[in-house]
């Protein structure tokens, strides 16, 4: 009998080990991710003037690369659909709602793409779900500040974590800023807008994987504490 016992509170505590260790890994992972950020924008920006195609750069299982933050790049599918993003700052300071179109890039996976001014959606030929569309444009990584409510034609920010409960493709993080758009039908002229990644300072994506840093070691913390609990009896009251 001791010796089930036993046996029973080695495979808890190896248990325990195990998902403490697990959300310590997923801390330091943050962290990694935190400290290159902060080494990016810290370092002299390099002129590359290559265009990548998309899976080159990234993949929709993992996280934008730093590295990739900024570079040109190219893909091709279909716009599935369409939102307004509201209230965002352009380089110039000026408020504008933005347009953001959703692109399926396979049968799987899909992208945001800026498109440009929501006031501009008009000014040009309608694009059927049935058409392919050549993207070129600059890839980012998602906004952390919300700029309005969610609604289902508009998004609070540029980040595809915010349609994932809706979408039924595996969603890229980040998205495009494109810079031109065509079809068969020829190129789409428009208004185009030039994002612009803070320098020096520390930006808000920062402090998010900070953030995670720290709720993942709480949890390992409260993951080895948990089996040292117990729940005190409660006494009763002497009358």
């Amino acid at each position: 009998m001791r010796k089930i016992q036993k046996i029973k509170k080695f495979a808890i505590a190896l248990a325990v080990l195990a998902l403490a260790a697990t959300f310590v890994s997923l801390g330091l992972w943050q962290l990694d991710r935190a400290r290159e950020l902060s080494a990016s924008l810290k370092a002299e920006p390099i002129q590359d003037q290559r265009i990548y195609n998309l899976p080159d750069l990234t993949s929709p299982q993992g996280s934008l690369p730093v590295a990739a933050f900024g570079k040109s790049v190219a893909t091709s599918g279909h716009y599935i659909a369409n939102f307004k993003a509201p209230n965002q700052i352009g380089p110039d300071g000026k408020v504008a709602d933005w347009e953001v179109a959703l692109l399926q890039v396979d049968t799987e996976s899909a992208i945001l793409v800026l498109r440009g001014l929501w006031s501009e959606r008009f000014t040009e030929p309608a694009i059927a779900m049935s058409n392919q569309v050549e993207i070129t444009g600059k890839i980012y990584p998602s906004q952390f500040e919300d700029r309005a409510a969610n609604t289902p034609s508009q998004i609070s920010r540029i980040d595809s974590s915010l349609l994932t409960a809706t979408s039924e493709y595996q969603l890229y993080e980040g998205f495009i800023s494109a810079t031109s758009e065509n079809t068969r039908a020829g190129e789409i002229t428009r208004t185009r807008i030039e994002i612009v990644l803070p320098k020096g300072d520390v930006p808000g994506y920062y402090w998010q994987h900070i953030s995670y840093v720290v709720i993942w070691w709480f949890m390992a913390g409260l993951v080895l504490w948990a089996p040292f609990y117990r729940r005190r009896d409660e006494q009763p009251l002497e009358s």
